[in-house]
């Protein structure tokens, strides 16, 4: 098993937040929740700052005092025994919240743990981000193009996914032995704040929810999801592998792909998705 991270960020603005002081109850401890303690949380928000740095405009940033006041009201409102757990629920919140903002890493500290040791606090940080992932999508069983249809409205629904795209619509036949109608596929484009593990699940259940069964392999099927491409991750584990270890052969994965981003590069063979697809048609021909 191995997991390779090989997504090269580009430099993004920030405004930061320092430093906010905020009476709350969070802890393992009955009585951290029951009487409370002060926490002091920072939060780091990553976004575009180009136009409101050359404009002027407040419209052209959000407006930090509104970000203040959501960790302010939901650090407060809530309790949860780890810090751990209110970190990422803060990121969350943020970004889904804030639509400008592409990245958050929030830090708390927690001057009055109840520890036996000298200290001045405990600190935990956490990062969260919108990733940019491809998934292809199929179907060859009943309403296919409902099916489809209902896989895209699935994701659209889901708080942790937005900017949902889909590619154009196209017939293909059966890929493998297996004797079966042909397929109509596409390629969608979202954002996530998903990991891999938890899109795979996410996914997995859209598929469920359409009757999908997983009964003959490359088998007939009510929709079928698959994430091709998860930023420029290179992920090998036992029930997932990103890119999809099959996806420079399949034409109806490419072609869709293509469609929505012509430039985008396979993390492993360093090629774009149009000359992955031109190479697939001149092996096809000889």
């Amino acid at each position: 098993m191995f997991m390779i991270y090989d997504k090269k960020e580009e430099p993004m603005d920030s405004i930061i937040i320092n430093k906010l002081q905020i009476f709350a109850n969070h802890g393992v401890i009955p009585a951290e929740n029951e009487l409370g303690q002060k926490f002091i949380i920072s939060a780091e928000l990553f976004l575009d700052l180009q136009a409101a740095g050359e404009s002027d405009d407040l419209s052209k940033t959000i407006d930090y005092s509104k970000v203040c006041d959501l960790i302010y009201r939901l650090t407060r409102e809530t309790t949860f025994k780890l810090i751990e757990r209110l970190g990422y629920f803060l990121c969350d919140s943020i970004l889904t919240e804030f639509s400008e903002v592409k990245k958050v890493i929030i830090t708390i500290d927690k001057p009055w743990a109840p520890l036996k040791y000298p200290m001045e606090n405990v600190s935990v940080r956490v990062e969260r981000a919108w990733h940019e992932v491809y998934l292809s999508v199929g179907s060859n069983m009943g309403d296919r193009k409902g099916f489809i249809e209902k896989g895209v409205k699935a994701l659209e629904a889901d708080t942790f996914i937005r900017d949902v795209k889909l590619s154009n619509i196209i017939e293909t036949k059966p890929y493998g032995d297996v004797e079966q109608d042909n397929f109509l596929n596409a390629a969608i484009y979202v954002k996530t704040l998903y990991s891999p593990k938890e899109l795979l699940k996410a996914i997995n259940k859209i598929e469920a929810d359409n009757h999908r069964e997983r009964t003959i392999k490359w088998g007939p099927r009510t929709l079928d999801l698959d994430i091709i491409f998860y930023d420029d991750m290179i992920i090998s584990e036992e029930n997932l592998i990103i890119p999809h270890i099959d996806a420079i052969n399949r034409e109806f994965v490419l072609k869709p792909i293509s469609e929505l981003n012509p430039y985008i590069v396979h993390p492993i063979y360093k090629k774009t998705v149009t000359l992955l697809l031109e190479e697939l048609y001149n092996r096809t021909l000889h």
